[in-house]
């Protein structure tokens, strides 16, 4: 659990221990996603946690896992204050069709939209400390008309960020991403220096801001194998990435690169980085899921919220199974807290 940070009140010189109001959405209705904030409902928190979902699918969901909930409508006018088990307080935002486990509908793709637009728009405005997002569906959604690619792309377009940053992290290991949600082909051609520059400034900028890392040691991974291989095996290195490299080190950042990919996570090389900027989605994840699957968490840095989010899919067969792992959810909670309280503390 968080230790809770205390700011000096302005009545008696009391201490007024700091709730943040976090809100979570629930994600794809037919996957985990409700499963997980019923789990998450079960255990106490130092934190005001409000869900956004359908209150009658979440009382479904209960029912269906054999959890105790009491629901409570969701007032933003009250008291920030501390989670109590067995309860939630949710901000009811109706699905059009009923839901079915497993199965998802393209007619309920707006309500998933509903959902991250309210969360995205009350953090904006300081409803809510952060945001935590269960996943969703992104081809129910693409299928319904919207251009989705993902979360952190999506929520940059809603707060205008120039350019959203992908990071996983677990306790061992931090690996940012130049490029998401793209086909392997599109990759070289986005992997540009401005890009690179731009990056890598934000994985700087957000990892003294948001963990208090003073000029973090990054390591930039190659684009191709044995990093480019002096330029035998691809000349991205080359011509792309070691030139920027040499910018940023003139800046002053603390950097390295471009390094292999097949060596850069070994535990030998990772003594030597706070975070890995891998190029491409599957050049950095996969290691990230085997060392921490279940436990690792999706954060978006480069945005003017506070956002994090589970390491996992919507698992459409285990939904209402009670079969899930649910503890992305509850350490991207957790994260979500250390934030926002690291953050208070540092503005008092």
């Amino acid at each position: 659990m968080v230790a809770p940070i205390t700011r000096r009140g302005f009545r008696r010189n009391q201490d007024v221990v700091y709730i943040p109001r976090i809100v979570i959405t629930s994600g794809e209705p037919a996957g985990i996603g409700p499963d997980a904030c019923v789990a998450l409902a079960q255990s106490p928190w130092k934190a005001d946690i409000v869900v956004a979902a359908d209150a009658g699918l979440l009382a479904v969901t209960a029912d269906a896992l054999g959890m105790p909930l009491t629901l409570e409508r969701y007032d933003s006018s009250q008291r920030s204050e501390a989670h109590r088990p067995g309860t939630l307080k949710v901000m009811h935002i109706p699905t059009a069709r009923p839901v079915i486990a497993g199965q998802p509908d393209v007619r309920n793709a707006a309500y998933v939209i509903d959902m991250l637009d309210r969360a995205c728009d009350g953090c904006m405005n300081g409803e809510f400390a952060a945001m935590v997002t269960a996943p969703v569906q992104k081809s129910t959604l693409m299928d319904a008309g919207y251009a989705f690619s993902g979360h952190t792309e999506y929520l940059a377009m809603r707060t205008r960020a120039a350019l959203p940053v992908m990071l996983l992290l677990s306790d061992e290991l931090r690996v940012a991403l130049v490029t998401t949600h793209l086909a392997l082909a599109d990759v070289p051609q986005a992997i540009t220096r401005e890009r690179l520059l731009a990056t890598i400034r934000i994985v700087s900028v957000d990892l003294e801001r948001h963990f208090s890392l003073h000029s973090p040691r990054i390591a930039v991974l190659g684009l191709n194998p044995h990093a480019g291989e002096g330029g035998h095996l691809g000349r991205e290195e080359i011509d792309v990435i070691q030139p920027a490299i040499r910018e940023l080190r003139a800046e002053g950042l603390n950097i390295q690169g471009p390094v292999p990919a097949d060596t850069a996570f070994t535990p030998r090389f990772l003594q030597s980085a706070d975070v890995i900027v891998a190029m491409y989605h599957d050049q950095g994840l996969p290691v990230i899921k085997h060392v921490g699957f279940g436990n690792a968490v999706n954060m978006t840095l480069g945005l003017p919220i506070l956002r994090t989010s589970v390491d996992h899919g919507t698992a459409l067969s285990l939904a209402r199974t009670g079969e899930a792992d649910v503890g992305s959810l509850h350490a991207a909670l957790k994260l979500a807290m250390d934030i926002a309280a690291l953050s208070v503390h540092a503005g008092s």
